[in-house]
């Protein structure tokens, strides 16, 4: 028997890094999984590969910052599935400049908060809508360590902050309705944007290996397993939090060049 077995999730951003991580780690725990993201072919590939190992999985594109996508994205996973029981929005970004703050446009700005937080917002909106009418759920959301400390990065640090309110706002609403509304925390994850910049750079890892409590990057599945355990009936009072999963990362300040 799996913590997750007879649920169905939602799961945005799935095509790579954590979020593809997370959508097999869900399917291990007995979910049934509709993954929605922009690229279609990874996302194909992810859900051929699941299905082939038995997993109960589908996918629809969708791009978070249109409300008719995300709308019908929870419509179709409602039909093909017979609900939504818990989800995990985890598409975002963040929008590199070459410019100092007082040269830059807000451009990036907008870009950022429109994929962190509006793409976060709109997800939630449509979530709940069904929740509410089907006995509640449990929500989930990607922060940060950004999202509870300062980075160089203002514009993805402060839209990291903004998630953590948007979760903590609708976890204090919408408790006595029974949602349950948390976030996840990753650190320096060894998965999407890091990646490359660990090839690119090997004396990287081992500056963040020194930084770090634990010693090492995380692996995408460790946040997997933070979702699962969130997602499931093992949390059923916890609500509200942003649980970090970072390797004691957030309350160091060291922090290599």
């Amino acid at each position: 028997m799996g913590k997750l077995d007879g649920k169905t999730i939602f799961v945005t951003g799935a095509s790579s890094g954590i979020g593809h991580a997370t959508a097999k780690v869900l399917t291990d725990h007995g979910a049934s999984v509709v993954v929605a993201a922009r690229r279609e072919e990874e996302s194909i590939a992810l859900v051929e590969e699941l299905q082939s190992d038995g997993a109960s999985i589908d996918y629809i594109r969708t791009d978070v910052t249109d409300e008719k996508q995300i709308k019908a994205a929870i419509e179709f996973t409602v039909a093909r599935f017979g609900g939504l029981d818990a989800a995990f929005n985890n598409a975002g970004g963040g929008f590199r400049s070459q410019h100092d703050w007082p040269q830059d446009s807000s451009e990036r700005l907008d870009k950022t908060f429109e994929l962190n937080m509006k793409g976060v917002w709109l997800c939630i909106k449509h979530e709940l809508a069904h929740m509410l009418d089907h006995g509640g759920g449990s929500i989930v959301s990607t922060s940060s360590i950004a999202g509870s400390r300062a980075t160089e990065s203002e514009a993805y640090t402060a839209s990291k902050f903004a998630v953590e309110g948007l979760t903590k706002s609708a976890a204090l609403k919408y408790g006595h309705q029974g949602v349950r509304v948390n976030a996840v925390a990753p650190g320096i994850i060894d998965a999407g944007s890091w990646k490359p910049r660990f090839e690119a750079d090997p004396g990287l890892r081992q500056r963040w290996n020194e930084a770090i409590p634990l010693g090492r990057p995380g692996r995408p599945e460790e946040v997997g397993e933070a979702v699962a355990w969130l997602c499931s009936d093992e949390s059923s009072y916890v609500t509200g939090a942003v649980i970090p999963v970072d390797g004691g990362n957030a309350f160091t300040i060291a922090r290599p060049s």
